[in-house]
């Protein structure tokens, strides 16, 4: 079984995206600046070799209704080509698309995480959203953050690291580029 994951990029302010997240600025505004990093022309090594990485070891995604719906129109589909599973209150039918299936789930995030596992077999689940990534943390559901550390102050927006409990971790990676720091940390149970 692999480790349940929450990738994010995030600024050093701790912002995941800018203020006003919607259809027309899915990550709020100035949060596509958390993700250049990914979409250079000119893509640095170290990090090209941290998104293969990634990408590798997805064998399914559980994400939050409000990030599926903002999300959506602007992928076309899926971020990563494995089955996704959308923790909602509001129930619709399976949509699938061209990479990917997504189910959605009522029953909560312990269901969303069962059905994800079950669908990634060996590996890794990903878990996608802020607040979505806040329930697992909450929930003890989280084994292991990568946190790819932005140098940009965004001033306001939507926080990773708010109203949680106390929760220990362990840095397990470091790999810095003039760009990005990825930070990778083990949930301590």
């Amino acid at each position: 079984m692999g480790a349940v994951v929450l990738y994010k990029s995030m600024s050093l302010d701790g912002y995941v995206a800018g203020p006003g997240v919607g259809a027309e600025h899915p990550m709020g505004r100035g949060g596509t600046r958390l993700h250049d990093w990914m979409f250079t022309d000119q893509p640095d090594p170290r990090d090209e070799e941290v998104l293969a990485a990634m990408t590798a070891s997805v064998g399914a995604v559980v994400v939050g209704r409000r990030t599926f719906d903002v999300g959506l129109p602007h992928w076309q589909d899926t971020p990563y080509p494995a089955p996704t599973f959308v923790l909602t209150h509001r129930t619709r039918d399976e949509l699938v698309m061209k990479s990917a299936t997504f189910t959605f789930v009522t029953a909560g995030v312990e269901a969303a995480l069962k059905a994800a596992r079950n669908a990634a077999g060996d590996k890794d689940v990903i878990v996608m959203g802020a607040g979505t990534g806040r329930q697992f943390l909450r929930a003890g559901l989280l084994d292991e953050l990568l946190i790819n550390l932005v140098p940009v102050v965004l001033g306001s927006g939507i926080r990773l690291l708010e109203d949680l409990p106390h929760i220990e971790l362990t840095r397990t990676q470091v790999i810095a580029s003039d760009a990005v720091t990825h930070l990778r940390f083990r949930v301590v149970k």
